[in-house]
């Protein structure tokens, strides 16, 4: 799943994206170097500038009508908590609601169901859109993710979502720090045993940050480090910055397991 911004603020690329023409090339380069989703969002997801729904559909609607055009066969996700942003991204091409703020908006959910698309099932622990968590607790945080998204993900379901497209996704840094972060890759396997596809979002997030003491434009080799490990945990999915990157490591680990075979051998067989 590629990050496409149409924000002039996002945290890691500073609004690269936010003009339509550089995100329609950002979306030709990330389908060419093997993404399957192109996630498109409007509103930066920390605290910053107010955007309303009016100004997310401008922002999101147009870029999403015209990579469906260009690319027919892509799967487009909109990145939005709002019900009404969701119903104009599905009329103009989206089969994807990538919902990272938990169900805030609960007609969310049903207009995915509605128009029988795929949903992203998030935990962020009740926190309000757009804010950080201060001194978050959580008893066992893998048991509050696991309970949190599989009830969504039921719901999705029994509202007319196809299984195969409702993704449950622990969602780093929302509502959550560093240590839960990194528990929730320890223990991944127990999400993953659900059954349901797991999405995880790790691209350049603060978790790997403060695990290693980075700033945002340092922060891909810990990126991709966390990306094989869940790849190799059984993670069905990883909404990323650097999608050649992330394509390599996905290769690479499942070439490891003997689940897929290199791509261009020549050493020592010729």
């Amino acid at each position: 799943m590629a990050i496409v911004n149409r924000t002039p603020d996002s945290f890691y690329d500073k609004g690269a994206t936010f003009g339509m023409e550089t995100a329609l090339k950002r979306c030709d380069e990330v389908i060419a170097a093997g993404a399957s989703i192109i996630d498109i969002g409007g509103v930066k997801a920390g605290p910053g500038e107010e955007v309303d729904s009016a100004e997310e559909i401008d922002r999101v609607v147009p870029t999403i009508a015209r990579v469906h055009e260009r690319h027919p066969d892509a799967l487009i996700s909109v990145d939005t908590w709002r019900s009404e942003v969701a119903a104009a991204a599905i009329a103009a091409g989206a089969g994807l609601i990538n919902d990272t703020w938990a169900g805030w908006d609960p007609q969310l959910i049903e207009v995915a169901g509605h128009h029988r698309v795929g949903y992203v099932c998030s935990h962020t622990g009740g926190i309000t859109p757009r804010t950080r968590p201060h001194r978050v607790h959580f008893d066992d945080v893998v048991a509050d993710v696991i309970a949190e998204t599989t009830a969504l993900a039921e719901k999705a379901a029994g509202l007319g979502c196809p299984e195969e497209l409702i993704f449950i996704d622990p969602t780093h840094d929302f509502g959550k720090n560093t240590y839960h972060g990194l528990e929730l890759l320890r223990r991944i396997d127990e999400i993953v045993d659900t059954g349901w596809p797991v999405l995880m979002a790790l691209s350049n997030k603060d978790f790997v940050g403060e695990t290693l003491a980075r700033a945002v434009g340092d922060r891909v080799a810990g990126t991709l480090a966390a990306t094989a490990w869940a790849a190799a945990h059984g993670v069905a999915a990883f909404r990323v910055h650097e999608v050649a990157e992330t394509v390599d490591v996905i290769r690479m680990t499942a070439a490891i397991q003997g689940t897929a075979a290199p791509r261009d051998t020549t050493r020592g067989l010729a």
